[in-house]
């Protein structure tokens, strides 16, 4: 059984926890519903780790046939950071579990999305990109989990 915080073993910037008991998918719940009840979740275990949501779903487009970027959720830490976070969901760790299919090409969307978002605003603040992946009742933080570059 896994707990919460970190362990020795843990590298730096990862937290492991278990799933906090929320709506469970049906077995006959779209892939929407599925990963929405994955970010409500993850918003959920995020809040209760001090984070505070700014925006949910922000998406962005590429072009009129180009797909764009969106990110899950931007929350905001406790020392001012905006957090860019993608939610991962799988039932089992089979197929490499949750956090290893972030893609490169996923990381690029998220990170076109996250500079447009930050064109909003009049000073950017700092920021990082984390990875919330949730296999099974097993939650994995990934604080950093990639960059803009």
């Amino acid at each position: 059984m896994v707990t919460n915080g970190r362990s020795s073993g843990d590298r730096q910037g990862q937290e492991h926890g278990q799933a906090a008991p929320g709506p469970k998918p049906s077995p006959r719940a779209t892939t929407k519903n599925q990963g929405d009840a994955a970010e409500a979740l993850a918003l959920h275990w995020l809040q209760a780790r001090g984070l505070a949501l700014v925006q949910r779903n922000y998406r962005v487009a590429h072009g009129p046939r180009a797909r764009g970027g969106e990110i899950d959720l931007i929350l905001r830490d406790r020392d001012g950071t905006l957090v860019f976070v993608e939610v991962r969901a799988r039932t089992s760790r089979s197929q490499g579990g949750a956090a290893a299919s972030v893609t490169s090409t996923k990381q690029r969307r998220i990170v076109l999305a996250a500079r447009h978002y930050l064109m909003r605003l009049p000073v950017p603040p700092p920021c990082r990109f984390d990875v919330l992946a949730i296999d099974g009742d097993e939650v994995q933080w990934l604080r950093g989990a990639f960059d803009a570059g």
